[in-house]
């Protein structure tokens, strides 16, 4: 008689929207069922941009509601999030404000404002972290340097997985793989770094016990049991960066292959069994953040699709195109036109996306995109000419062979991305599962449980489980010139091909 399918609720809560999964795991294979989808915006709030924390609690336990009423009572929950933003407690575990996004424009400038108290160098060989303006640790100068009323009366800091976790079971932990996005932990020593809490000013006991990705963190409170219908289960610390989770399900094999978490955000990189804290690393502006089974994604943060998402938010009064009509145009625009750098900082949250790409193509003397399908196609040309560029730091930093690249997450229902990734990089691309960050949280979660007993055996539960779609790179000699001229874009932008400039 087949074993029965033990059940994992993975609360998959992105930047845009939120999702409770219901993934079954039986006979070595995974099925995931969507319980409840609803939309996650920030809020505005008159002096920032927030996240409404309450609200995003209230639907996982609408969720758990649901669950309870279908008898379905899951083996454990977890919860997954976006990086780098936290909420505030008081010394009576009340949250003090709605946690800020890292999209706020309170965070301009902070950056360069801690460089002068902790250099740049100092940073990155204490971190390994890549340089973004919104990292934790730049959220946290701006509040010193704003005097915000929060900071003195705050007893800890969670971020964001941490604080749903700890409304639904009490209990305050940090886990690794977010602990690594902060650019507050040390790699080498596995710890808070002391010396940028010295630096801010603010004490490290701010901050919570490090646990890795598996760990239960204790059960459903009683409160929310008494309120969703659900008996007492366990609440485990995935790998709650959501970035983690899906790198855990990349279906790869071996050691020879780099991944894509593509989305809102494209995050490229490798697995390593260490971090790369090197010159040439830092002056790359590559990222070391954690994975599971101790691992490191040596990675770079590439601004992504959001670019396309936001212009057709931008064209949306005048007529709202759906993603597959803008792909389609995309297809149908010229080859080889205006390229940008999607990861300058203009492009971070601009009024008018559209607007801000016509003003960069101007500065470069690139042709400033006309239709909305030429505007589609730069997006799409761009980031593919990036992820070669990134693929070529990898190759420096990382000299073991990469032969294929795996493409995770939403992004693969993007047909044209995925053929542009192979033909730039002239590698091959395996493009699947969608579901990624979902899988990874259930089957890290699994994996705490003891039902699985590696990340190797997570990696083969995916391969059985989700259909993978391959692309072939199209040789295409004007690819080559394509990148000579993105390479030269770059370098006017970042003075190195590393971090942009504002």
């Amino acid at each position: 008689m087949a074993a029965a399918a033990r059940t994992f609720l993975a609360f998959d809560l992105g930047a845009e929207s939120g999702r409770a999964v219901l993934g079954a795991l039986a006979q070595g294979r995974l099925r995931l069922r969507e319980v409840r989808r609803f939309q996650n915006e920030m809020v505005s709030l008159g002096e920032g941009l927030h996240w409404d924390a309450a609200r995003l609690f209230e639907e996982c336990q609408v969720a758990l509601r649901q669950c309870a009423a279908q008898e379905e009572s899951p083996a454990s929950v977890a919860v997954d999030t976006w990086g780098v933003d936290f909420g505030l407690l008081d010394e009576e575990g009340r949250l003090l404000e709605q946690p800020r996004s890292y999209r706020d424009l309170r965070n301009a400038g902070a950056r360069e404002e801690f460089f002068r108290r902790v250099p740049r160098e100092r940073v990155y060989e204490l971190t390994g972290i890549q340089f973004l303006p919104f990292n934790s640790l730049f959220q946290l100068q701006a509040m010193v340097r704003d005097g915000a009323p929060a900071l003195p009366r705050a007893r800890d800091l969670l971020f964001m997985p941490d604080l749903i976790s700890y409304f639904l079971s009490g209990e305050k932990r940090t886990e690794f793989t977010f602990a690594t996005t902060s650019q507050l932990y040390n790699p080498v020593t596995g710890e808070w770094e002391e010396e940028l809490f010295s630096a801010l000013g603010l004490s490290r006991d701010l901050m919570q016990e490090i646990v890795p990705p598996g760990t239960v963190l204790g059960m459903l409170g009683p409160k929310v049991c008494r309120e969703t219908g659900l008996a007492p289960v366990p609440v485990v610390a995935t790998a709650s960066h959501d970035t983690a989770s899906a790198v855990a399900a990349a279906p790869g094999e071996g050691g020879e292959w780099a991944y894509i978490s593509s989305g809102t955000w494209s995050l490229m990189g490798i697995e390593s069994d260490r971090p790369i804290l090197t010159a040439r690393a830092r002056e790359l502006n590559l990222t070391n953040e954690g994975g599971v089974g101790g691992t490191f994604r040596v990675l770079k943060n590439i601004m992504g699709l959001w670019l396309l998402q936001q212009c057709r938010k931008a064209w949306a009064a005048e007529r709202t195109c759906s993603y597959e009509e803008l792909v389609q145009m995309a297809e149908a625009a010229p080859a080889f036109g205006p390229l940008i750098d999607p990861d300058r900082e203009e492009f971070l949250n601009p009024p008018d996306m559209p607007e801000a790409m016509r003003r960069r193509c101007r500065e470069t003397g690139e042709r400033v995109p006309e239709t909305r399908g030429e505007f589609a196609r730069c997006v799409l040309e761009s980031l593919a000419l990036k992820y070669r560029l990134v693929l070529d730091q990898l190759r420096e930093v990382h000299p073991h062979p990469i032969n294929r690249i795996h493409i995770i997450g939403g992004g693969t229902r993007n047909e044209l991305l995925c053929q542009l990734a192979a033909d730039a990089t002239g590698l091959p691309v395996m493009a699947g599962p969608v579901e990624a960050t979902a899988a990874g949280n259930v089957l890290v979660q699994a994996l705490g449980l003891g039902c699985l007993a590696s990340v190797a055996e997570v990696r083969e539960v995916v391969r059985r489980s989700f259909p993978l779609k391959r692309y072939q790179p199209r040789k295409e000699a004007r690819w080559e010139a394509a990148y000579r001229r993105f390479r030269e874009l770059c370098r006017q932008d970042h003075g190195t091909e590393g971090e942009p400039n504002a």
